[in-house]
């Protein structure tokens, strides 16, 4: 009885089995039956794989039936997020967040009716306090200087940008479209470090030339920086402003490889590398190894681009280290234009699981520091601060100006604009909407000249909201979002300022021997232009 029972995970098998025996012999007295004859001889052909595989143990245990299990493994995420998900439920950005960017990129509807969705009185519900007297906004194109006194080249960058995404991550279409749309509203695209590419050029839009430890576009035969080849990309009027990658939020601290077989010609081309040769891009730079060569190198691509905007991208990870720039900064008194900071939740590039969920500060955290230890010095006035990771709406870039930054990007924002379903397949090659596919067929589903509009669409929706918030909060542009206009709810039921939490710290405290945030000044006086290291390593 046991067997039998035991014998009872091979029954589809046998059934089929049986069935195609069946459907043979009947098929010489009706003819329509030789079509159910080939579907159960496929579907034996498909028993007789599974035993002899050794791939998988339950096909080996249940031949035929236990393909189920992988086919709805494949369709889990669109199943959740069609029929299970709810709309504020985030995996990584819920129904609501994709919805409004839709809607503002179609030039949809933005506006929903019947109140909030938000639990309003549960922990951490944040909300931004408004005044009586209002005010308006009849131009909604807000704008900020990037350029310190060493930069000839200032650029006036839109509040919102398009942050960095390679071609290669990217399809042909997608970086077309994202450009196009860049170009007709006015504001810049940073190309991701897989350097410009002539669909990045096609476009004529703005572009942020990000130098990764790759180099690609500007590197030698031996991956090595190349001032020449970079002296060339610089040139271009489209290039607004140079970005050093010193890490990503999706995977801080990690390099990655392009495999041979995935590197088309016209990647070779964008990247300047050869044919048949994986592409790797080392965790770590080549062309500076301490702060203060980090700060000379910064001082090479200024001269060497005729004084654009030059700075640094990076997810915080050991806070001294960067505080070790900072000291840098003052010693050489080379000061970037900018500084980038991506917070972990970024998420365009694929990642181990690890990394992407463990590895890294989040934004504001991340922001916040910058913004202090920057203060501390007594040179944030003289540079400029992004920030970059998960902000898709008004409110998510008014919060991150509240907190220090000057402007803000997206990737998974326009991504989503240029019709992103959020499929999470970016690094299979097989994107269903053409986003992120180096597949010529699948990427001529995305339409460019109408993805552009969605783009320009996206970007100026937006600054109008926030022109809004800004204009109910009383103040005279955005970047005057403070933490003080921010509120959240505690656990006890209480709420806090977000200015309580978010404290922006007195100017120029780290330079005198007392005062100020101690939990800084223990890591300033750690901190040494001269190394990365941590001084009882030296």
């Amino acid at each position: 009885m046991r067997k039998l029972i035991e014998l009872q995970r091979y029954a589809t098998f046998v059934f089929v089995a049986l069935m195609t025996v069946i459907c043979f012999f009947a098929g010489f007295w009706a003819s329509w039956v030789f079509i159910l004859f080939a579907i159960f001889a496929a579907l034996t052909a498909v028993g007789i794989h599974d035993l002899s595989q050794s791939r998988h143990a339950i096909l080996r245990n249940y031949p035929v039936l236990g393909n189920a299990r992988f086919l709805f493994e494949m369709i889990r995420p669109e199943i959740r997020q069609y029929l299970i998900e709810s709309d504020r439920e985030e995996q990584p950005f819920s129904r609501e967040q994709r919805s409004l960017v839709y809607q503002r990129a179609k030039g949809d509807e933005d506006k929903r009716p019947f109140g909030s969705h938000e639990a309003v009185y549960e922990a951490g519900y944040t909300w931004l306090t408004h005044s009586v007297v209002p005010t308006h906004f009849d131009d909604l194109d807000f704008r900020v200087p990037i350029g310190g006194p060493a930069c000839k080249q200032p650029y006036n960058a839109s509040l919102y940008n398009i942050s960095a995404m390679s071609f290669g991550a990217l399809s042909a279409n997608a970086i077309l479209a994202l450009n196009k749309g860049a170009k007709l509203a006015g504001f810049a695209q940073d190309t991701g470090e897989g350097g410009i590419s002539r669909y990045h050029r096609e476009g004529g839009g703005d572009l942020i030339y990000e130098i990764g430890s790759g180099y690609f576009g500007c590197r030698d035969e031996q991956g090595r920086f190349s001032p020449e080849k970079f002296k060339k990309q610089a040139a271009s009027d489209q290039v607004k402003m140079i970005e050093v990658k010193l890490s990503q939020g999706a995977k801080p601290g990690h390099g990655g490889m392009l495999p041979a077989s995935k590197i088309t010609p016209e990647i070779a081309e964008a990247r300047d590398i050869p044919m048949g040769v994986d592409c790797v891009s080392p965790a770590a730079h080549s062309a500076f190894s301490t702060p203060i060569e980090l700060m000379e190198f910064l001082g090479q691509l200024r001269d060497l681009s005729d004084g654009k905007p030059v700075g640094f991208k990076l997810c915080i990870g050991h806070r001294r280290e960067f505080m070790c720039m900072v000291k840098a900064m003052l010693k050489t008194g080379i000061v970037p234009d900018f500084i980038v900071v991506d917070g972990s939740e970024g998420g365009t590039g694929a990642a181990p699981l690890e990394f992407a969920n463990h590895v890294g500060m989040p934004l504001v955290e991340g922001l916040t520091f910058v913004h202090n230890t920057l203060r501390g010095a007594g040179i944030r006035r003289q540079v400029k601060i992004g920030a970059a990771g998960k902000l898709v709406s008004a409110f998510d870039i008014a919060r991150a100006l509240s907190l220090g930054a000057d402007w803000c990007n997206s990737a998974r924002g326009y991504m989503f604009a240029i019709g992103c379903i959020q499929a999470q397949a970016c690094h299979t090659n097989h994107c269903p909407v053409g986003v992120t596919t180096q597949d010529p067929l699948r990427q001529q589903a995305l339409h460019v000249d109408n993805k552009s509009q969605r783009v320009a669409r996206f970007h100026d929706n937006t600054l109008k909201a926030l022109g809004e918030m800004a204009g109910a909060a009383g103040l005279n542009e955005p970047r005057d979002f403070l933490p003080y206009h921010f509120m959240a709810r505690k656990g006890d039921g209480q709420m806090t300022e977000a200015a309580d939490v978010y404290t922006y710290l007195p100017e120029g405290f780290l330079l005198e021997e007392e005062g100020g945030d101690e939990i800084y000044r223990v890591r300033w006086n750690r901190a040494t232009a001269e190394s990365f290291a941590p001084p009882d390593a030296l």
